[in-house]
């Protein structure tokens, strides 16, 4: 009878897979680190970033589009640019950068970010940056600074309608900018227009009024987006079929256009069974771009995407202790771990969020169902929405033996949701984080890039010190 943890991943998984593999101490490898190692040398709560995993995702996604066009005869570039807002870290933006790659921004500061980054020679004035949000004063004037200081490749992305006087006031030069477009939502959503960019029947009405005959406009790029993501579902189809008309009609009467961006979107791994075909949903894209452009017979144009989690998220982890088990009735064993999912994982309770998650080690013993709880005393400091259908089987609790548990692909947005550095929930400290790079011998390579946070830090910022 097949009782033991490894046999119930094998008999619901295709395992091992390309990332995850078991060796013969029956502990976790990812990426071919060993997980336990990690555990041993720096302890945990413990989070990690994996840099090496970054510029393999960039990597494949430039040679998905790069085939795509050369299969369909598509005369225009692609430009893989990373959003910003999914990680700020400097080490993420360096090891992006090193792809030949774009940037996006979404507020004030991601400017200095860019600034610091050209005086560190890592972005040139050929680097696109392309500034979606909602611009406001100091987000304008940082924009008009980086265009008046020769950056020709900075294109603001219009949000509404009065940001065309707002970053055209007081400025000399000549500005390119973008215009989102205002997508329809799903009607599971509460609303049912994104609050984002103009809507689909006002932007032609829009440039003719203010920017046709503008003096200080150009408009080169129109920006679409999807919520939901880049999905192979009626709903997305349809949304690009508009986007694409609307693109046609102003191609039309608009010769500087030249540019489509269509946002971000793709999904990362969150299960062992994860299953999206990338290279498919691109090819689809480009065919239909370019078969909308030939018949209307206008040129294709650039294409401009804004990866954000698919940059990033699947360099990161997260690894626990469980510490102890508390048995609360007749069903319920509750794992509690050594940190709080609120604080870490923050999108794991604020959205439901899965991750991928296993077992560190004791893959050879046998498992049980457990709930996975945090260290605040907040109800809602829980997690159990894993692969195994809002179960989770982890091998038995057994105070003499300990089991560590990790979460992986937790790269995206984790650390600035949940205030890295910061105040966290029942003053629950920030783990120790970690950066794993690779040498030229291909050697992996550890260095701690913050220590856990300590009760002097949070009476610092409580101003007790």
């Amino acid at each position: 009878m097949n009782t033991k943890y490894i046999d119930l991943i094998n008999q619901t998984f295709d395992f091992p897979q390309e990332e995850f593999k078991i060796d013969k101490s029956k502990q976790l490898h990812f990426h071919n680190i060993n997980t336990m190692e990690l555990v041993k040398q720096f302890g945990t709560p413990l989070k990690f970033t994996y840099l090496p995993k970054i510029s393999e995702n960039i990597q494949l996604a430039k040679s998905w589009f790069k085939f795509s066009m050369k299969k369909h005869k598509y005369k225009a570039k692609y430009h893989y640019c990373y959003c910003t807002k999914s990680s700020h870290f400097k080490h993420v933006l360096n090891e992006a950068l090193n792809n030949e790659i774009h940037i996006e921004t979404s507020s004030a500061i991601d400017i200095d970010i860019v600034e610091n980054l050209k005086n560190d020679g890592k972005i040139t004035e050929k680097t696109y940056i392309l500034c979606n949000g909602f611009k406001r004063d100091e987000y304008v004037q940082k924009i008009q600074g980086l265009i008046q200081s020769g950056h020709k490749n900075c294109i603001p992305i219009i949000d509404n309608y009065e940001e065309i006087g707002l970053l055209t006031s007081g400025i000399r030069k000549k500005i390119n900018v973008g215009i989102r477009i205002a997508s329809e939502e799903e009607p599971k959503f509460e609303f049912y227009t994104s609050r984002l960019g103009i809507g689909y029947k006002n932007i032609v009405d829009f440039y003719r009024r203010d920017i046709k005959e503008n003096k200080k406009v150009n408009l080169k790029m129109l920006h679409f987006f999807i919520n939901t993501g880049i999905k192979d579902n009626a709903y997305y189809w349809n949304e690009l079929n508009k986007c694409l008309k609307v693109y046609i009609n102003l191609k039309r009467i608009c010769p500087t256009l030249d540019s489509l961006n269509i946002g971000g979107g793709f999904p990362i791994k969150n299960s062992l069974g994860f299953d999206y075909d990338y290279e498919y949903m691109i090819d689809e894209i480009i065919s239909q771009i370019k078969l909308a452009c030939d018949e209307a017979e206008v040129q294709v144009p650039h294409i401009f995407t804004e990866f954000g989690s698919y940059t990033v998220g699947e360099s990161g982890g997260a690894l626990y202790k469980v510490l102890y088990q508390k048995k609360q009735n007749d069903r319920e064993r509750w794992n509690m771990i050594n940190s709080s999912f609120i604080t870490t994982l923050p999108d794991s309770w604020s959205i439901n969020k899965r991750f991928v998650m296993l077992p560190l080690n004791r893959w050879d013993d046998t498992y049980e169902r457990v709930l996975l709880g945090g260290l605040t005393c907040d109800s809602d400091d829980y997690y159990n929405s894993e692969q195994h259908m809002n179960a989770i089987y982890l091998p038995v609790y057994k105070e003499e033996k300990p089991l560590y548990i990790g979460f992986f692909n937790t790269g995206a947005y984790q650390e600035t949701i949940g205030g890295y550095g910061g105040l966290q929930h029942c003053l629950i400290p920030q783990p120790k984080h970690i950066i794993i790079s690779k040498n030229s011998e291909g050697n992996l390579e550890y260095k701690v890039f913050k220590e856990k946070q300590t009760p002097t830090d949070f009476l610092k910022i409580l101003g007790y010190e």
